[in-house]
């Protein structure tokens, strides 16, 4: 067991998977309810974790799960963010 990382592990909000954190991306919403992608999962407030798929990212828009965990009205303009780094992950 010596010299192995231990790979942090989140649950996806959609699929409720367990997966690698760099599987996933974190959206975070801010004390003032602003909520934004947060690509180094460092900035503060409340988090949930979304895998970086395209049927997952339009499941939580369809069934409102981002806004249900997060509490707050979520943006559609948010989600078409979330699908163009799909997109930018799957060209690179």
């Amino acid at each position: 067991m010596v010299g192995q990382k231990k790979i942090p592990l989140r649950k996806c909000i959609a699929s409720g998977e367990m997966k690698p954190k760099k599987e996933l991306v974190r959206i975070v919403r801010s004390k003032e309810g602003e909520v934004s992608i947060d690509l180094t999962g460092k900035k503060s407030g409340r988090g949930a974790y979304l895998s970086l798929d395209k049927d997952l990212i339009l499941l939580a828009k369809k069934k409102n799960i981002l806004a249900n965990q997060l509490k707050v009205m979520i943006e559609n303009s948010l989600y078409d963010e979330l699908l163009e780094l799909v997109e930018k992950e799957s060209k690179s």
